[in-house]
């Protein structure tokens, strides 16, 4: 309805992506119809969609990498003649400034990190003028801050009539800013209601179809618990740390641009440990994965796994010195023509082959027991570009893993999955690092790194700016620091939250 926050939830292959797909003309149903405004109407296409006042941000980028902002945004709201690219470049201002976030328009895109990328995708969906705004997982890569200043903008927009259709496994999020819930499930919508009196868990409930009692509303705030971000995940209080370390990052420094993107970043992971990197999206995470994972070569600085220097291998050399890798983008990661059971042994073929010859059978039996163990919705046949964001971040998972790295960088490793498959890879990490794995885990969802980390450092502009134990971490401290105070400033948050930590 205008004015409304209509939230569609359901597990990974419900049915979500396909139904916003259609509603945005990027697939066509077999039957049904599609009235926008109380009008029946044909939408064929992104541009039918647009013309019709639907806006969309779904999960994955569609952005042109050697252009720039500004360029991108424009590119689906001109038509023929002359172009006003100041005109243009005011409006990627404003549209940023409805949306809350900080967007530099002359920035080329290919030079942008992830997380920069997806705040383009949500300020070009309100480029144009919409009366419907699908929100695809909108707030994956944004800092509780951000997520704030997100929902206040989508507040603005709905009290002006903007109807949002807003998908999230964050089910915190969907209980503070839905006015009405839809769960979709194998294809079919099993319950629409009104989202107010729900809790997250009755809402995991409605998605998975158990029978879960919603506690009654009680006026005993003190005692109430607060909704978190995450599924319920604790940290062992005694890890087991063994002396000798799983990765040892030293005085890693890296410049692109002109600009130095890492600087001197210097960290110490120990087998049966989790360390969690926190950071604002864009302050060079992403670039340390890269250069651990072999894909960008550092000036400077040396990168050791289990006391066995890697930093001169390639990126196959380094899975077979017992790296594992799990970068944030999935798309990049996989082969989309190839089919599941091809990704899922694309870098363990070794394992299968004797001389020339691929053992077939072998493979089938791997595959399959992957399948089953990640609970992975797809035939070993499928080409994994069929497959949806959660699931295909599941046969990454199990590539990953499968091997039994000594250590294991995983970045955004739950990024788009729903409550369930979000609980399975927490109990794989965990199961990783009771093994005797280290585990360096990026994330931008501090729920998630402190409640499954064991240590939590925090990057600010290339830099290590400082680190806590996760039982001693709270949002507040942690906040500070992503936005470059020194550990100085957040000892009074340390000592005024701990008690307070879900």
């Amino acid at each position: 309805m205008p004015g409304e926050v209509h939230a569609l939830l359901g597990e990974n292959g419900a049915g979500k992506s396909t139904l916003t797909r259609i509603l945005y003309g990027l697939s066509q149903p077999d039957s049904g119809e599609i009235r926008v405004g109380g009008l029946a109407t044909r939408i064929t296409s992104p541009a039918d969609a647009m013309a019709s006042g639907i806006g969309m941000v779904t999960q994955e980028f569609s952005l042109v990498d050697t252009m720039t902002v500004t360029e991108n945004l424009m590119l689906a709201g001109v038509g023929l003649g002359r172009v006003d690219v100041a005109a243009a470049r005011e409006k990627v201002l404003a549209a940023a400034a409805r949306i809350g976030v900080s967007i530099d328009p002359d920035a080329i895109v290919e030079d942008l990190s992830v997380g920069q990328r997806q705040r383009v995708e949500i300020v070009k969906a309100l480029f144009h003028d919409c009366r419907v705004l699908i929100l695809d997982e909108p707030t994956a890569v944004l800092v509780p801050q951000d997520v704030e200043q997100l929902f206040d903008s989508i507040s603005r927009l709905t009290s002006a009539g903007m109807g949002v259709i807003f998908i999230s496994h964050k089910l915190h999020e969907v209980t503070s800013i839905a006015d009405r819930i839809s769960i979709l499930r194998r294809g079919r919508i099993v319950a629409s209601r009104p989202a107010a009196g729900l809790d997250p868990r009755a809402i995991a409930a409605l998605m998975v179809g158990a029978e879960v009692s919603t506690p009654a509303p009680t006026n005993d705030t003190d005692n109430q618990a607060a909704p978190t971000a995450t599924p319920a995940i604790t940290p062992d209080a005694t890890p087991g740390i063994a002396d000798a370390a799983a990765l040892q990052i030293t005085d890693l420094t890296l410049e692109t641009g002109g600009s130095r993107v890492l600087d001197a970043v210097s960290l110490t992971v120990k087998p049966g440990e989790i360390l969690g990197i926190a950071g604002v999206s864009g302050n060079g995470q992403t670039e340390l994965v890269n250069v651990l994972c072999g894909t960008l070569t550092a000036e400077r600085g040396s990168v050791m796994v289990a006391q066995t220097e890697i930093g001169g291998l390639d990126p196959a050399g380094r899975i077979r010195a017992g790296l594992g890798r799990l970068t944030e983008d999935r798309k990049g990661s996989v082969i989309p023509a190839l089919s599941v059971a091809q990704n899922l042994v694309l870098e363990d073929l070794d394992r299968f082959t004797k001389g020339p010859f691929l053992n077939r059978r072998a493979v089938k039996d791997h595959v399959n027991g992957l399948i089953e163990r990640f609970d992975i919705r797809a035939q070993p046949g499928d080409p994994v570009r069929s497959l949806s964001g959660g699931n295909m971040q599941k046969v990454l998972l199990a590539r990953a893993i499968s091997r039994g790295p000594k250590a294991l960088v995983a970045s955004q490793p739950t990024r788009g999955l729903d409550i369930g498959a979000c609980n399975y890879v927490y109990s794989q990490l965990r199961a990783l690092r009771d093994d005797g794995a280290g585990i360096l885990l990026i994330s931008e969802d501090l729920d998630e790194l402190l409640g499954i980390c064991d240590r939590i450092a925090v990057i600010y502009s290339g830099r290590i700016v400082g680190e806590l134990p996760a039982a001693e971490a709270t949002p507040e401290a942690l906040g500070l620091l992503m936005t470059g105070h020194t550990s100085t400033d957040y000892g009074t948050a340390v000592a005024t939250r701990t008690d307070e930590r879900p």
